[in-house]
């Protein structure tokens, strides 16, 4: 390995970072890139011999914790076998019939195909052009309008980044595109009205769904797109009664459910799929994330029955399916995603995260939920975040330009421990990996805490509180 000085200076001469400050990258305000060199469990190391637990599991994906050598092997063994071949015109391998029969067999809804990308926003992008698809084929060209919610998140790519309903997403790259809609965030703490009941606040977030397909046409309303719990718009779970409400308005107007379980399948929210956790009939179904734990890009559109039957009936009508990606299906990839799932089934992770799950939360509250900064303590599964305020009794929101959220997360990071600072109001977010244990939360838990103080320290001193 070249020494670290050598290889920060051609990261910082040639990577375009994601969601990173160009000229503060490049003129080193913020520092050298961090080089991460292993990871063995809950835990990273880089280059300069630091170690950090991972309480994100790199982005919300890295299920099965990091160093797992069955997957390894899994993706060698492939490799030497055969590293690639192409899934256009029926051909396949026997892992991709294999991973395919198995998410059959086990994702919500009533799945009958599987069609296989490399992320979650190329997912999307596919299930996109499915609506599209679809009712062209039965014959409703203008059922096309998607309706998204603020704050969800759906991708970054040009259909799924407008499906994203978060402006910094949109600004200065002409989204979203038109055609993509957005509806109410399912928050009861920042949307209810005063004395609002979760019930009711569900009902009332169902009935805007409703009036703006109305509105809009229900004959141009193809699809709703939505995340059984909010990911990175502020990891918030639904309020009572949500999905219910939600899908009787779909019905009503045969408005296909898209389910984004690109974070929430798997395992994550102490299910084996968030919709089995919130009793959601979705037409179509994303996953990836942890669908291979991150270990290969690997995606996929699950297509329902009521989806795939139009397609399948249309084909001596309009012909081949014209959609696919050189990868789709990369034999390397769906090795690996088996060799995954063989985990999360052996070692029961959805149990796990269930259980562990209610162990983190219960911590969180005993240590965050009386802090005078602190709004809102929420979770389920292993997800969790806290909401920090200004004042708590009137929900006044800090100066953004305080960044609380921010220094929370460094101060956290200079402990030894990786939380996200949300992109959406001053929160701090949390999404280990399955294989936390009760006594890794508790350490998770108290390094957070102990970053809160910090911070909370310099406000005052800064006569922020």
């Amino acid at each position: 390995m070249n020494d670290i000085k050598t290889i920060a200076e051609k990261d910082r001469a040639t990577v375009l970072h994601p969601f990173t400050q160009l000229k503060d990258f490049a003129t080193g305000k913020i520092g050298d890139p961090t080089i991460v060199t292993g990871g063995k469990g809950i835990r990273i190391h880089d280059a300069q011999g630091h170690s950090y637990i991972d309480g994100f599991a790199g982005l919300y994906c890295v299920n099965i914790g990091y160093g797992r050598t069955e997957v390894a092997e899994a993706i060698a063994r492939q490799a030497y076998n055969l590293a690639y071949y192409h899934t256009y015109a029926a051909h396949t391998t026997e892992e991709l019939a294999n991973l395919s029969d198995r998410l059959v067999r086990t994702a919500p809804g009533k799945p009958s195909k599987v069609f296989y990308g490399l992320s979650g926003s190329d997912a999307n992008e596919t299930q996109a052009k499915l609506v599209w698809y679809y009712n062209n084929l039965r014959g409703q060209p203008k059922k096309k309008k998607i309706i998204s919610r603020d704050r969800g998140y759906h991708g970054c790519s040009v259909i799924s980044g407008s499906m994203t309903g978060m402006s910094f997403y949109h600004d200065h790259m002409n989204l979203p595109f038109p055609g993509i809609l957005h509806t109410g965030a399912p928050h009861h703490y920042w949307g209810a009205e005063p004395g609002e009941a979760e019930e009711s606040f569900s009902r009332r977030r169902a009935a805007e769904l409703e009036q703006l397909i109305v509105r809009e046409g229900p004959e141009t309303v193809g699809a709703f797109i939505a995340e059984p719990v909010l990911g990175t718009g502020g990891i918030t779970p639904p309020p009572d009664g949500y999905w219910h409400e939600i899908q009787t308005v779909l019905r009503r107007y045969d408005v296909l459910l898209i389910a984004d379980e690109v974070i929430c399948g798997f395992g994550r929210t102490g299910a084996d799929f968030g919709c089995t956790l919130y009793g959601m009939e979705p037409d179509l179904v994303t996953v990836a994330k942890g669908l291979t734990s991150g270990y290969v890009p690997l995606s996929a559109a699950i297509v329902g029955e009521r989806v795939y039957a139009v397609m399948e009936e249309a084909a001596d009508r309009v012909g081949a399916f014209s959609h696919g990606y050189t990868y789709s299906g990369h034999p390397i990839a769906a090795a690996a995603a088996n060799a995954v799932l063989d985990i999360v089934e052996k070692e029961r992770l959805s149990d796990r995260a269930r259980t562990v799950g209610l162990h983190f939360l219960k911590r969180l509250k005993e240590r965050f939920a009386q802090l005078e900064i602190v709004g809102e303590v929420r979770g389920v599964g292993l997800l969790g975040a806290v909401e920090f305020v200004a004042d708590r009794q009137t929900k006044r929101r800090f100066d953004a330009n305080l960044k609380v959220g921010a220094r929370i997360s460094k101060a956290a990071r200079d402990r030894g421990l990786i939380a996200r600072a949300m992109p959406h109001g001053d929160i701090l977010g949390f999404a280990p990996p399955l294989v936390v244990s009760e006594s890794e939360i508790d350490e998770i838990v108290e390094i957070a805490y102990r970053a809160t103080k910090h911070v909370m320290d310099e406000l005052v001193k800064e006569s922020a509180i």
